[in-house]
């Protein structure tokens, strides 16, 4: 694509150098140190790096033009913005031919819940016979390609390259996750929703955003562009009935869902177990009878918002209710894994104190015996909330084995001592095993018939992240290991 092309994209003033202005761009860089010839350069300021600092390495490693936030000395053309950050993703957006826009683009947000809505969402479009492509927490997929997970939400070029590949494979909607660092970084710029769902708001992120405002703050971006046409709220959550207001004044069709407010959809369970949920949601006095294979109120919510958003789409009620039904789980999402010693096992990514408290309340509600879990906390990420999970695994559990998490840098000690802090407050009922897969193995050995065990925090991730390397590692798997081990085959 010609240079003025993508400046006229983001409004940018062309400053001239010594080459000729109108350049064809064959590719898009934030990485100085990468080979990229006829490449545009954008640069990012960042906490540990400028890009404007490395503009002479990227112009050596094939750049012939740069997006920058002021001029800099270069004899390559430069493209002047007001935020580099802002304008990468539309000048990613009109690169790759504006792929977004050809197809119904549905985001969701929240603490808790956006893998799970995600996938439910999905489901039914392609039960309605739709092409459907995901991004989000477990990976791309679209077609029959499946790329492995990264981030929650992709940079921007690689975001609007996964876009215009899934056109060209004939995909029409997508569904995709949109995490608040993506927000923050504005990552979701150049993107023209057709519907955005907010599941809820908890404490989350501290680490990155300076307190729970700046942190909602982030979030409620997705519901201020005027270009979204519905947003479906969580009318049981406060921030998603102060979205409700911001929609309101920004002309965006507001619906909402719920089981304990008065809302426009809501759902009655008729019936629960550990292996699933049975359910009459009421989206605008039309009725689905559902039926999920997942346990917990949560997950009504979850596909309540799935629910509704479909339907706002123009999918029908039958289409809604085969999609739900045919969805076997979601992986690491409150996955059951096996019968042990006739007791139950689940897996689920909880690791904030609200998401563990909702898969606790849902196994706990079932369990015929004791209730087990096993968690940790990751490392160099929120620290607050490590003594509320104690908090929160002593309250809602039986019997608790503290481990490790994702400890990253941090001393896989020091992170428990601080789960500890909170939980023995509570009860006095845990055993610390800093080893994963050792706490796996104690875990597993404890279980009597009745008793359910909860494997929280890592959901369906396949690494351990330990001082910068990721080494294989998935809870799913390590159980049905162990178990092999032992002798004992699990039971269906």
């Amino acid at each position: 694509m010609r240079l003025t092309k993508l400046a006229e994209a983001v409004d940018g003033r062309v400053i001239l150098g010594e080459s000729e202005v109108d350049r064809e761009i064959l590719s898009l860089s934030i990485d100085s140190r990468k080979k990229a010839e006829g490449s545009l350069f954008i640069c990012l300021v960042g906490e540990n790096a400028d890009g404007h600092n490395h503009v002479a390495e990227a112009v050596q490693n094939g750049a012939v033009a740069i997006v920058c936030e002021r001029p800099v000395s270069t004899n390559v053309p430069q493209i002047v913005v007001d935020n580099a950050r802002k304008s990468m993703g539309v000048i990613a957006a009109a690169f790759y031919g504006f792929a977004a826009q050809k197809m119904q683009i549905i985001g969701i947000t929240g603490t808790n819940g956006k893998t799970t809505t995600a996938h439910m969402l999905a489901e039914i479009l392609r039960t309605a016979g739709k092409k459907v492509g995901i991004i989000g927490t477990l990976g791309v997929s679209f077609g029959r390609k499946k790329l492995p997970p990264t981030l929650t939400t992709p940079d921007p070029i690689e975001l609007h390259a996964i876009f215009a590949e899934m056109l060209l494979c004939g995909t029409e909607y997508v569904v995709m996750e949109v995490s608040a660092h993506a927000l923050s970084y504005y990552k979701t710029e150049g993107i023209e929703f057709a519907a955005a769902i907010f599941t809820n708001f908890t404490q989350d992120h501290l680490d990155f955003f300076a307190d729970m405002d700046t942190y909602k703050q982030a979030k409620l971006r997705l519901f201020q562009q005027n270009t979204l046409q519905v947003a479906v709220l969580n009318g049981d959550d406060c921030v998603g009935r102060e979205l409700g207001s911001i929609c309101e004044k920004h002309r965006i069709k507001s619906v909402f869902y719920g089981l304990n407010t008065p809302v426009d959809a809501f759902a009655i369970v008729t019936d629960e177990s550990l292996r699933g949920t049975e359910c009459m949601l009421n989206v605008n006095d039309e009725l689905c009878r559902v039926s999920l294979s997942m346990t917990g109120r949560h997950n009504v919510y979850n596909a309540l918002a799935a629910a509704v958003c479909a339907m706002e789409l123009g999918i029908s009620t039958q289409s809604i209710e085969e999609g739900l039904r045919s969805l076997d789980g979601v992986d690491g999402r409150l996955q059951r894994v096996t019968a042990f010693n006739g007791a139950e096992i689940y897996v689920d990514f909880a690791h904030t104190p609200d998401g563990l408290q909702n898969s606790l309340r849902a196994l706990k509600t079932h369990c015929l015996g004791r209730l087990v879990c096993l968690f940790g906390c990751g490392g160099n990420r929120d620290k607050s909330k490590r003594s509320i999970m104690g908090e929160t695994a002593a309250k809602g559990a039986d019997f608790s084995v503290l481990t490790s998490d994702n400890p990253r840098y941090e001393d896989p000690l020091d992170i428990i001592t601080e789960i500890e802090k909170g939980y023995r407050r509570f009860s006095p009922r845990y055993v610390i095993v800093p080893d994963r897969k050792r706490a796996l193995d104690y875990a597993l050995d404890l279980l009597k018939k009745g008793d359910v065990l909860l494997v929280a925090g890592k959901g369906g991730e396949y690494y351990q992240e330990i001082m910068g390397i990721k080494y294989p590692f998935n809870d799913h798997d390590s159980i049905i290991e162990l178990l092999a081990q032992k002798g004992k085959m699990p039971l269906s």
